[in-house]
């Protein structure tokens, strides 16, 4: 990207990733083309490329990381507030609307396959979204621990870890089979563990 955008300038590359964005999820990052994109935008090949250097895959990169941080979003305000019961059920219920929303199209797999899953920037982006995501679990879990709702022996970063995985692999299944079961399976599972240790501590 180019050094110094100004306030225009970051407004307009953010313009052209959101349209391209729109772009791939209705046509797929396969069939989509850059004069797809400039059309879609309004935007002219020497804008295009002022923009992104380096084409289509530093284009594919950027609505990669918008995608990414798309993930989060649709989460909100739930994920950021989840200091009772009542807070993660409702988080539970946006996770699920969101992947059964999307079915079994994934922009952020479509467009990693295109770019390549192993490559330094797509890494970069699904490192970044997978920390975040755990983080602000664990926050919440913290937040949980102080309010007395869990056990204060709680391992909030391994069971943070724990659910962030139970998740992932919820929404693997749901995009092979269509079927959203193993998700909220992961996601009740989850979330009655952390109700159980609360029981669990005055036993022991």
């Amino acid at each position: 990207m180019p050094d110094a955008l100004t306030a225009k300038g970051r407004a307009t590359r953010a313009r052209i990733v959101e349209g391209a964005a729109e772009v791939l999820r209705e046509q797929g990052v396969a069939f989509t083309t850059l004069d797809d994109i400039r059309s879609r935008t309004g935007t002219s090949k020497s804008q295009l490329f002022h923009y992104f250097p380096d084409g289509k895959d530093e284009l594919l990169l950027a609505v990669a990381q918008f995608e990414a941080d798309r993930v989060l979003a649709d989460q909100q305000p739930h994920l950021g507030r989840l200091d009772s019961w009542e807070s993660w059920h409702q988080w539970r219920d946006a996770v699920v609307e969101r992947y059964e929303l999307q079915g079994d199209h994934c922009p952020l797999g479509s467009l990693f396959l295109q770019v390549g899953r192993s490559g330094p920037g797509a890494r970069a982006i699904v490192t970044e979204l997978m920390r975040q995501w755990q983080e602000q679990l664990a926050r919440g879990m913290r937040t949980l621990r102080e309010n007395g709702l869990v056990s204060p022996d709680l391992d909030v970063e391994r069971t943070a870890a724990a659910l962030l995985a139970g998740i992932q692999g919820g929404v693997t299944i749901m995009m092979s089979t269509g079927d959203s079961t193993h998700l909220r399976a992961a996601l009740d599972t989850g979330i009655a563990h952390l109700r159980a240790t609360k029981g669990a501590s005055a036993t022991a």
